[in-house]
């Protein structure tokens, strides 16, 4: 097997994944896209998981953060930034306003990355903010 050095996922690519995997998110992904606007991008997706996630398609969201998942792994430094700081963070969110057996198949679901990353923001939200 040849071992290709792929170059990091920026956030021009990163947009371009997200407009396959997110198909009727792709109007707004491309003009967010033509502002350079990948954290807005990155805001989109967790908006349209959240009404998934209303909807109780708890499955179809699992889905999503895996693909995220791949981009992360593969991303530059700024692209995991943004992962990192705004669509795990949004994990949270997802953990109080669903219903509690939805949150332990999302979070067992997860990828071990993010599993990891969420639970280091947890404690320094504690540390912190007390919370």
């Amino acid at each position: 097997m040849v071992n290709v050095n792929m170059q990091a996922i920026n956030q021009k690519t990163a947009m371009e994944y997200l407009k396959f995997f997110y198909p009727p998110l792709r109007n707004e992904i491309t003009q967010l896209s033509l502002q350079d606007n990948f954290a807005g991008v990155i805001q989109t997706t967790i908006n349209y998981l959240k009404r998934l996630l209303q909807e109780s398609k708890v499955n179809i969201i699992a889905h999503h953060i895996k693909l995220m998942d791949m981009i992360y792994k593969n991303g530059d430094s700024y692209v995991k930034s943004i992962i990192e700081n705004i669509f795990v963070r949004s994990f949270e969110s997802f953990k109080k306003h669903g219903k509690i057996q939805h949150w332990k198949v999302l979070y067992q679901n997860m990828p071990v990355s993010f599993q990891v990353i969420y639970n280091d923001q947890r404690k320094q939200d504690k540390i912190f903010f007390g919370k």
